[in-house]
C-alpha cells in the first residue's frame, strides 16, 4: 500500500489539484453544482452565452393598452418552409411568449409552460395569471441549476398577457431562475444595445409645472409595435422586410395572444419610414 500511495496516483492527484487551484474557470466549469472560489457558477454563465449564439435578438414593449414582442425571423435554408420557423409560441389563449436562444430547448420549456398553465386551470377553475406562470417557470428553471445530472436550458423566455386586475403584463425568465416584470426589455445577441435604446425611449418625461412626479411614457398599440421594431432596426443597423420579422401582441380590447400578418407588419414599417 505504501508503494501505491507513492506511485503514479499521487502525481495524478497533485496534477489535478494544481489544475483546480489555477484560478479563473479552471476545473470549476466542469460541474453545474460547484461554485468557483469567486462564488461563480460558470455553467450558468455559459448558458447566457448560448442564448446569444444563434444571433437572434428579441424586443418586448408594454404599452398602456397592449404588450408586444418583436423578434427576427431567419430562415437558414431555401428548402425550409418559412411558416414552420418561429420563435413565438402560444402558452394559453391569453398568454404568449417569445423564446430567444436554442430552439429545441425553447420547445421543451414551452411544452412545460403549457402543461403548468393547463394544470393550474384544471385545479383552480380559472386561467393562470401570467405573473404566476412566470414564477412557476422560474422555480422550475432554478432546479436545473442545482443538480449535476441536469443542465440549464439555453433559452430566455419573455411572457406577455393582459391581466384581469393589473392590465398589460410583461415578464422575463432567465436560465438562472430569475424573473421580474418589465416596462420594456430585450433578449439575445444585441440585448445590451437594445436595452440601452429602450431605456432612452422609455425614460420618464420631466414633471410639468404644478406636478411633483415625472410622467411615465404611455404608449398606445401602434407606438408600442413601432418602438419595438425601431429598436431592432437601430441596434442591428438593418431595414427589415415584413418576412424578416415576427410580431406577437395582446391588447386590452382583445386579450387573446395573436401574431401580426406580413401585411400588418408592412403597415408599421411604412409608418416608421414616413416618421423618419
Amino acid at each position: 500500500s505504501a508503494r501505491v500511495s507513492s506511485g503514479p496516483w499521487l502525481s495524478l492527484s497533485s496534477k489535478a489539484n494544481k489544475k483546480w487551484s489555477r484560478g479563473s474557470s479552471a476545473g470549476y466549469d466542469r460541474y453545474i453544482s460547484i461554485f468557483s472560489p469567486e462564488g461563480r457558477l460558470y455553467q450558468i454563465e455559459y448558458t447566457f452565452k448560448a442564448i446569444k449564439a444563434p444571433g437572434i435578438t428579441s424586443v418586448a414593449v408594454r404599452g398602456k393598452d397592449s404588450v408586444v414582442v418583436v423578434t427576427q425571423k431567419k430562415v437558414p435554408d431555401k428548402l425550409l418552409r418559412a411558416d414552420t420557423v418561429t420563435h413565438l409560441y402560444k402558452i394559453s389563449d391569453s398568454i404568449g411568449c417569445v423564446m430567444t436562444g436554442l430552439v429545441p430547448d425553447a420547445r421543451a420549456q414551452v411544452q412545460r409552460a403549457r402543461q403548468e398553465a393547463a394544470d393550474f386551470e384544471f385545479k383552480f377553475g380559472y386561467p393562470i395569471p401570467v405573473s404566476m406562470l412566470a414564477k412557476r417557470m422560474a422555480d422550475i428553471t432554478q432546479v436545473y441549476t442545482q443538480y449535476a445530472g441536469t443542465r440549464p436550458l439555453g433559452v430566455s423566455m419573455i411572457l406577455i398577457a393582459i391581466d384581469d386586475e393589473s392590465g398589460p403584463e410583461l415578464y422575463k425568465v432567465d436560465p438562472a431562475g430569475y424573473f421580474v416584470g418589465y416596462r420594456a426589455t430585450s433578449a439575445g445577441a444585441k440585448e445590451t444595445e437594445a436595452n440601452n435604446f429602450l431605456e432612452k425611449k422609455m425614460r420618464p418625461k420631466p414633471a410639468a409645472e404644478g406636478q411633483d412626479k415625472e410622467m411615465a411614457v404611455e404608449l398606445n398599440f401602434d407606438d408600442s409595435v413601432q418602438l419595438a421594431i425601431n429598436c431592432l432596426q437601430t441596434v442591428l443597423s438593418v431595414d427589415f422586410k415584413p418576412a424578416e420579422l415576427e410580431v406577437g401582441v395582446v391588447k386590452m380590447d382583445s386579450p387573446k395572444f395573436t401574431t401580426l400578418s406580413e401585411a400588418e407588419i408592412e403597415q408599421h414599417l411604412i409608418a416608421l419610414a414616413e416618421r423618419d
